[in-house]
């Protein structure tokens, strides 16, 4: 696996790559490019319905050629303070700030100095920029803002409301690790929980819509396929960071002393998992005994690849497992037998799901479908991988579902709901996409 910059440079050039890079998270990295493709679909499809007139922008004034006010110097100061503080710190520091940089950003741990400098240089850069734009008798102008000029706003804000969200649930999700440390557990770059991030975005989202009078129907379907083409290429962060988000054990494959993965030799699974115990011993609480751990015996087609059906994630970015000879950098864990590689089964189902809705999105008479088939096909895809994914399951006497099963399921009826009754065409537009 490549859990950072550091190890990805290693294994893929063979090359000593330096400590810093540690810095740099994969995970993080294919965070960033989920939301600058959601970004950019987004952007397409709200300037599609702004050309058919589904959106009406919002006119406002503004005021130009104004000094600099004592407010923007001032948060101009603050900002360029933090940044400083946090880039000052990470000099000479990077060894101990590589293992949860994350930690680090929402520590007090900096360098006051830089921060003072910085702060300077961005208020003078304020105080210039503001002093370039002055004009001798400031004036008022009129300004349209369409949906797609807030495509930053709307990016921010549900990225902070969802990585938020994200950490809420992971926290119900994962109730006694989280109550040992809860601190550690929310700023840790690890243990993300997809709806609750899916959920508390919306909110936000819906929030900010309506108070700029955007209409939320077809917002909402411009927003379907730029979600889940997000969540396709953060699944491939997951995978290649190793990040604990995968499947049940395949006791088809076991991890070799040089930890590599081969198939299994009878009784030889069993054995694995009881020579560790310490990466054993919660889930083996859980179930009631190593004996009883869920796992499915699934060997690989022979014209199709071990990997698409076990993996042991070397390297991992979360340390789980046995010791793993040879490590590289932070991490040198590698799991003892073979799971599922349920990241990669998302990915790819969800990157596929994503050219579907793009090519749905012009058939749609009515507005709420297609975020409607999205909901459907996001719940459908979420349930079904959660039966072969390690989740906490709730004790509900003759059932057992997990936090994502029960969302899955409410998304899914939800995603009927709007499709089966929300047939109001948009009073005043012809909203016949198939016709465009």
């Amino acid at each position: 696996m490549y859990p950072d910059f550091q190890v990805l440079v290693q294994k893929l050039l063979g090359i000593d790559a330096p400590g810093w890079l540690s810095l740099f998270k994969t995970f993080g990295l294919f965070v960033a490019l989920g939301f600058m493709a959601a970004a950019y679909v987004l952007v397409a499809d709200l300037k599609r319905k702004e050309k058919m007139g589904l959106f009406q922008p919002t006119i406002s004034t503004i005021e130009v050629g104004k000094p600099a006010t004592p407010n923007e110097l001032l948060w101009s100061a603050i900002i360029g303070f933090l940044l400083g503080h946090k880039l000052g710190g990470f000099f000479g520091n990077w060894e101990s700030i590589g293992p949860n940089p994350m930690g680090y950003l929402f520590s007090i741990e900096g360098n006051f100095l830089v921060g003072i400098v910085f702060a300077g240089i961005m208020t003078y850069m304020k105080y210039s920029e503001k002093k370039k734009e002055e004009l001798p008798e400031p004036k008022t102008i009129s300004v349209a803002t369409y949906p797609h000029h807030r495509i930053s706003e709307f990016v921010v804000a549900a990225m902070i409301a969802g990585i938020g969200g994200a950490k809420l649930f992971n926290a119900f999700e994962t109730w006694d690790d989280f109550i040992k440390n809860p601190i550690a557990n929310l700023i840790s770059s690890s243990g993300l929980t997809f709806y609750g991030g899916l959920i508390t975005a919306g909110i936000v989202i819906l929030i900010y819509a309506r108070k700029h009078k955007i209409s939320i129907p077809h917002l909402l379907d411009s927003f379907g396929p730029a979600m889940i083409i997000a969540y396709g290429i953060g699944r491939i962060g997951c995978q290649l960071a190793g990040d604990g988000d995968w499947g049940i054990f395949n006791s088809a494959y076991v991890t070799q002393t040089n930890g590599n993965l081969a198939v299994a030799k009878p009784k030889e699974f069993i054995a694995a998992l009881h020579n560790s115990p310490e990466y054993m011993g919660m889930m083996a609480q859980q179930y009631g005994g190593v004996d009883k751990i869920p796992h499915i015996y699934q060997l690989a087609p022979k014209w199709l690849p071990d990997w698409l059906f076990a993996m042991n994630y070397p390297n991992n970015v979360n340390n789980e497992g046995m010791l793993l000879t040879g490590s590289i950098g932070n991490y040198n864990a590698v799991l003892p037998v073979g799971v599922f590689p349920t990241p990669l089964f998302e990915a790819i189902a969800c990157i596929l799901l994503f050219f579907v809705l793009w090519a749905m999105r012009k058939k749609m008479k009515y507005a709420y479908h297609l975020f409607g088939w999205y909901l459907i096909f996001s719940g459908l895809e979420r349930f079904f991988v959660e039966k072969i994914r390690v989740n906490y399951k709730y004790n509900w006497g003759f059932i057992h579902p997990t936090q994502a099963e029960i969302i899955s399921i409410g998304l899914l009826l939800l995603g009927v709901g709007l499709i089966l009754f929300s047939r109001k065409k948009i009073e005043g537009v012809n909203n016949n996409l198939e016709s465009q």
